[in-house]
């Protein structure tokens, strides 16, 4: 059996002591989460998180630094995630813009109020890396490296 993890992205956005969350329909209903997605094919880590958050926020992101690297699997029947979480600052919003299919609205919400919607949250490790966050754990970009297409 081949194993391969699904290749995710995440961001870290917080502002005056608010985070950016994104409120969506899963299969389990609805949830809250950083704006995330997957990697898509022929794309670096830094061009998928910057939009991820503008598809799903419809704010521009610039990185900063990336919080950790995560591999994450629910349970032995789940599929594996490997998450790199990055941080960094939205410019540039566009309200008009639609939001990605299932995203419901964005909040800006305290960490308290994140740990009160710990039961609506996509995965523990919304707060798990908020935390990382508050605990400055950060690394620098230069860790990333994409060689695409490059013999």
């Amino acid at each position: 059996m081949l194993w391969k993890p699904h290749v995710t992205v995440a961001a870290i956005i917080e502002r005056e002591g608010r985070f950016l969350l994104v409120e969506e329909h899963t299969a389990n209903g609805l949830a809250y989460n950083q704006p995330a997605g997957h990697l898509e094919a022929g794309e670096s880590l830094m061009h998928a998180v910057k939009r991820e958050v503008n598809e799903e926020t419809a704010w521009q992101f610039t990185p900063e630094y990336i919080i950790s690297i995560q591999l994450w699997r629910k349970t032995p029947e789940s599929p594996s995630f490997l998450r790199v979480c990055f941080a960094g600052s939205c410019h540039d919003h566009e309200p008009q813009q639609p939001l990605d299919d299932g995203i419901i609205a964005t909040h800006w919400l305290t960490r308290d109020e994140v740990v009160a919607k710990t039961s609506q949250l996509r995965s523990l490790l919304v707060l798990t890396t908020i935390d990382q966050y508050l605990q400055g754990e950060h690394y620098p970009l230069a860790l990333l490296k994409t060689f695409i297409d490059i013999e």
